[in-house]
């Protein structure tokens, strides 16, 4: 096999290519630069100041015939310092709201109970609710898998922000300017981010690995096409 094909092919296909080696190794040097300066995801923990369970009027039974619906789960939170079921119905839907002293069914306090969750994982700072998301975006992504989520602000001059499920009760991602400059950075060059259409996304992603792989290949055979010959004394 001769190896003058070969090794034409290997250059312009290494040159074409090797834009996604760039992209790939600069924004890997990156991810590692984010993985030990930023602070490891938000731990799950209970939220709430604790739970008073001698003020519980109400029993659950009782809170679910406030609603007149069927019951798929029941949680009891502390929210406004008062103990409150909340409920999720067979039929979907968001959490419904019982206060658990006066059996008053009171849905406004989701909105409460997301801003103190925020509130308490900023060291009680004062939060201001910016969204409310029910599908994923470029800055709260697939990978937190939670929805839907509130997301809350706090006036530092960082742009501090947090991501609320009440679901979960807790947090489900903390952000600010700066790592979200960083983590855009590294969606753009390492995953193809600028490609809106995930289709397209994932054949370019695709043609641009499989040419990285056909490089290496004929340059593992130009290799040993090219070894010196071991020339066996008679």
């Amino acid at each position: 096999m001769k190896p003058n094909w070969i090794r034409k092919a290997h250059r312009w296909l290494g040159l074409v290519f090797s834009i996604t080696l760039l992209m790939s190794s600069g924004s890997g040097v990156l991810h590692i630069v984010m993985t030990r300066g930023q602070a490891p995801p938000p731990p799950a923990r209970p939220s709430g100041g604790g739970l008073d369970a001698a003020a519980i009027r109400v029993s659950a039974a009782e809170a679910v015939a406030a609603l007149g619906k069927t019951v798929h789960a029941i949680n009891l939170r502390t929210i406004g310092g008062r103990p409150c079921y909340q409920i999720f119905l067979k039929e979907g839907g968001g959490p419904r709201y019982v206060d658990a002293m006066e059996g008053r069914v009171d849905d406004s306090l989701e909105d409460l109970y997301a801003a103190e969750i925020a509130a308490g994982f900023l060291g009680e700072a004062r939060v201001v609710k910016t969204g409310y998301l029910t599908a994923f975006d470029d800055e709260y992504i697939g990978i937190f898998r939670i929805l839907p989520v509130h997301r809350f602000a706090v006036a530092d001059g960082k742009g501090t922000r947090v991501y609320v499920s009440t679901v979960t009760g807790s947090v489900t991602r903390h952000t600010d300017d700066a790592k979200q400059f960083e983590a855009d950075a590294f969606t753009r060059f390492h995953k193809l981010g600028f490609i809106r259409d995930k289709n397209l996304r994932d054949l370019v992603l695709g043609v641009l690995t499989a040419g990285v792989f056909v490089v290496s290949v004929l340059g593992l055979l130009l290799f040993f096409l090219n070894r010196p010959k071991v020339r066996r004394p008679f």
